[in-house]
């Protein structure tokens, strides 16, 4: 039971996760400084670290509930 409780705890934390890793950041950088003028650019930054850990998690808890069922 508890291979069980443990893989939809991977599968739930694993959406949660890839959904994190959809969500980004704006990251500004100043492309020219010259005087009193300056030119920045808006970059939108995603990690994919977070997406990766997701789908392994996902992976694992479906194979953890597909494992935990009771043979005959």
């Amino acid at each position: 039971m508890q291979q069980k409780q443990l893989g939809i705890l991977l599968v739930i934390l694993g959406i949660v996760a890839s959904a994190y890793g959809l969500v980004g950041y704006n990251r500004e950088t100043a492309v020219i400084n010259v005087g009193g003028y300056k030119a920045t650019a808006t970059e939108h930054v995603t990690t994919p670290l977070a997406t990766v850990l997701g789908v392994v998690g996902i992976a694992g808890g479906v194979l953890l509930l597909l494992g935990s069922k009771p043979r005959a």
